[in-house]
């Protein structure tokens, strides 16, 4: 596939042992390419997060394996999974994860200076990343100042700041009325369209359907349907 960005082959997952033990996902495979903003759909149950958690290296299946930019994650120590992660994904989350003690642009900065770099430069960079949100003119403004909208869009801002051809969303829109929820999903549309980045977004809001180019759909830690929209 061209432009592949995330591969999963036969990955499973089950939590806990013996008869009380939960198969959240069961010999998955899926191929994720640059440029498409895939939605991942399915009841809650369906090992739709438990799949993203996988993708983004941050469990690790029981079997199959994941491959992020070319790279295996098999293998790899916490260190250099952790340096795989930083150099090529951006999360964005339901809650958004904001420091309510810091302003939005020191909330996106702390991308930039936890990946090594200097105050001057996180700075210059998260203005640009909030600039690329539309959120410049409230750089200053501290979370609970900003609406659940403007939150997303700081939360996004940091999830770009450090440049990841991948961005990977677990309800970004499940907390936000629909005039913001339709926002950010057409503002991911346009990061996965415009930036040719892998935009995952998993999502039980029906209201997204319209903005994926892809749709996957779960059930049971198995995958149902895949289907190209766009």
């Amino acid at each position: 596939m061209r432009n592949l960005a995330i591969a999963a082959e036969n990955v499973s997952v089950t939590y806990g042992a013996g008869h009380t033990g939960v198969r959240a996902l069961d010999d998955v495979s899926l191929r994720f390419r640059a440029g498409e903003m895939a939605l991942v759909m399915g009841p809650s149950g369906s090992g739709k997060t438990t799949l993203l958690s996988v993708l983004g290296c941050l469990l690790t299946p029981d079997t199959g394996g994941v491959s992020v930019m070319g790279q295996p994650v098999a293998g790899l120590s916490q260190d250099k999974r952790g340096v795989l992660r930083q150099k090529n994904i951006g999360y964005v989350f339901q809650a958004f994860r904001l420091f309510h003690s810091l302003n939005a642009v020191e909330n996106v900065m702390i991308a930039k200076e936890i990946a090594g770099c200097s105050r001057g430069e996180a700075k210059e960079s998260a203005l640009q990343a909030l600039e690329s949100v539309g959120l410049a003119d409230k750089r200053r403004l501290k979370p609970k100042e900003l609406s659940g909208g403007e939150k997303q869009r700081v939360a996004i801002a940091r999830a770009l700041v450090n440049d990841p051809p991948i961005i990977l969303a677990d309800e970004p829109t499940a907390s936000l009325d629909g005039v913001s929820g339709g926002q950010i999903a057409e503002m991911l549309m346009r990061i996965a369209g415009e930036q040719k980045r892998l935009v995952v977004v998993v999502s039980h809001d029906p209201r997204i359907v319209e903005f994926g180019s892809r749709i996957v759909k779960m059930q049971d830690g198995r995958v149902i349907e895949d289907l190209e929209v766009n």
